[in-house]
Formats: C-alpha cells, structure tokens, sequence
C-alpha cells in the first residue's frame, strides 16, 4: 500500500503537513479559530484533496511555512468533507468562495484573502 499512497499523494510529506495544522472540522473549530484572532493572526487554508493545483499550492505553501518566523496560527479546511463549514466562512466574513483559498483573520475579521497563485505567505 505504501506505493500506491505515495503515487496518489499520501506519503510521508502528508504526514509531516499534518503536524504544521490545526484542523477545522466543525462549526466549533471556526469559532476557536476566530476566537485566537483577537491574540494571534489566523490564517484558514480551504484545500480540495482532489484538485492537483489546490494540491500544488498547498505544498508550495507549507514550505513557506516551514522557513517562515511569522507568529501565525495556522488551520486546514478540507473543502470536500467540510463544505458546509466553507459555506458558512463565506458568510461569515464575505469572502466568495475558492479553491484553493487562504483566508487571514485579525480580531474576528477577515483582513485579507487570496486564492490560487496568489497565495504567499510573503504577501501577508
């Protein structure tokens, strides 16, 4: 099985993302997110697992992740088991929905957005 996770994107580099992220699998999990934005700037990453770029994207971020000295927390929203946690982030705060999407917060507000090639750590 190990070869066919590593062909399909499973591998130990999945492993390892895992541990840069908090996840947002609830309505709870939003509200947690939002609630450390008023100490922390929080950045939500909504990722498709069946999209190649959203996929690219993801792994070019978390390099910059990885080099990065930004005091940032840092969460994962798996577009495809948590639509409706997506739905209610654009409701929320007003940001149209895209995939990939990085979306920062700053005390309970989304302050900034971008999505696909526009997402770099660096722009924040």
């Amino acid at each position: 099985m190990g070869f066919f996770n590593q062909i399909f994107g499973k591998g130990e580099d999945d492993q390892q993302s895992a541990t840069l992220w908090a996840k947002i699998e609830s309505e709870s999990d939003l509200d947690k997110a939002v609630a450390q934005s008023s100490v922390q700037k929080v950045l939500i990453f909504k990722h498709s697992t069946r999209c190649f770029i959203s996929k690219t994207i993801l792994k070019s971020f978390e390099k910059q992740m990885q080099h990065s000295d930004k005091n940032y927390a840092y969460y994962f929203l798996d577009l495809l088991q948590h639509r409706n946690i997506s739905n209610a982030i654009e409701s929320r705060f007003g940001v149209t929905h895209q995939s990939p999407q990085l979306i920062a917060l700053e005390n309970g507000e989304a302050t900034y957005n971008a999505s696909h090639q526009n997402i770099d750590l660096d722009k924040i």
